[in-house]
């Protein structure tokens, strides 16, 4: 199957409708294209030379928007996003048809409720603060599953009241997909007389002004039998306790944030701490954004430094060139790549440059 081909045939079908059903549907997406080339990428301490396929400065997407008005302050919605990796044409998140998000709810001055794939609150919780994003040299490659923090088979609730946003997630099923990595663990859940198998819920408390924001988060993740990360029973679980924030100086813009991981698995139990910030700054029609962030594995030297730079420059409100240059420094046996996805010899640095164009419509 085409995955690609069927999502704009879909989305015409969507299109077509709008007239008899008078539903908006939107057609939107991102194609993000990259050169990145990347030392010690093996034991050997060879370079490699790479179109990343996972994302440039953003993952490449295309997707469908729906809403209708219902009256009274009610909008029925949908959404329908499919990642794609754009050095080969496939489909991303675990090879899902909408990867990116599959869901229908509805939403009023109480807030939106959120039913099917969707993005949990771990995902909303350093959407302001993380400078990088999930850019191909960013904390989404110390932590792989902060990038691919969605839920299957969720209802979701998102709602802000006055500069406070509440937030939370349940899942019956958290990971449908088997294809292994970050974005598929195989653990679909809904298991008669197991009500703790694949489980997963999150939770989020914030407070944003135009000058600065904060925001804490919460999310546990149970196991089942063949579940990746060694979590293979509805016993083992994964936790992540988050605090962010940033704040804006003028056009400069400050954002960190305390990461706390702690796994309970079959290979036993392992905490870490992931810290961040970075800082964005206008220069001219350019714009600089640089982070530092590091990973501290608890009862253990295994450690992560990152430190990454990037400048940006628009040649449209949908057009940007950018460069981007960054290194990471592996302590002890760890092997983490500083390319989301990438590989890199045990207890290796590694220096990475990036340039590439980014596209929205």
């Amino acid at each position: 199957m085409n995955y690609l081909s069927s999502a704009l045939a879909l989305g015409a079908a969507l299109w077509a409708s709008q007239a008899s059903a008078q539903t908006s549907v939107q057609v939107y997406g991102l194609v993000d294209g990259a050169l990145a080339r990347i030392t010690n990428a093996n034991a050997a301490g060879d370079a490699v030379t790479k179109v990343p396929s996972a994302t440039g400065t953003l993952p490449s997407r295309i997707g469908f928007r729906g809403s209708e008005d219902l009256g009274n302050g009610l909008q029925a919605f949908l959404v329908l996003e499919s990642g794609f990796a754009l050095d080969t044409g496939t489909s991303g998140q675990g090879n899902r048809l909408f990867g990116r998000g599959a869901n229908v709810g509805l939403k009023g001055a109480w807030g939106a409720l959120t039913l099917g794939r969707q993005n949990n609150m771990t995902a909303y919780a350093t959407l302001k603060s993380d400078i990088l994003g999930p850019q191909l040299f960013s904390i989404s490659s110390i932590d792989l599953y902060l990038p691919n923090a969605r839920s299957d088979n969720a209802i979701g609730y998102l709602g802000s009241f006055s500069g406070w946003t509440l937030g939370a997630t349940y899942s019956v099923g958290r990971d449908a997909s088997a294809a292994g990595g970050a974005a598929g663990t195989n653990c679909a859940g809904e298991v008669a007389g197991n009500a703790k198998a694949c489980r997963q819920y999150t939770a989020l408390l914030g407070y944003e002004t135009p000058r600065f924001g904060i925001n804490a988060s919460f999310d546990r993740l149970y196991g089942n039998t063949g579940a990746g990360n060694g979590l293979t029973s509805s016993s083992h679980n994964d936790t992540y306790t988050t605090v962010n924030g940033y704040l804006m100086l003028g056009s400069t813009k400050i954002g960190g944030g305390i990461i706390d991981r702690e796994r309970n698995a079959a290979t036993g139990r392992m905490e870490s701490i992931l810290y961040y910030v970075g800082a964005s700054h206008p220069i001219g029609r350019f714009v600089l954004d640089a982070q530092v962030a590091k990973r501290d594995t608890r009862r253990s030297i295994d450690d992560v430094t990152m430190v990454v730079a990037r400048l940006t420059y628009p040649l449209s409100k949908r057009t940007a060139l950018y460069a981007s240059v960054a290194r990471i420094d592996n302590d002890g046996v760890s092997a983490v790549a500083l390319d989301l996805g990438g590989t890199v010899g045990v207890g290796l640095a590694q220096n990475g440059v990036m340039t590439g164009i980014r596209h929205a419509f």
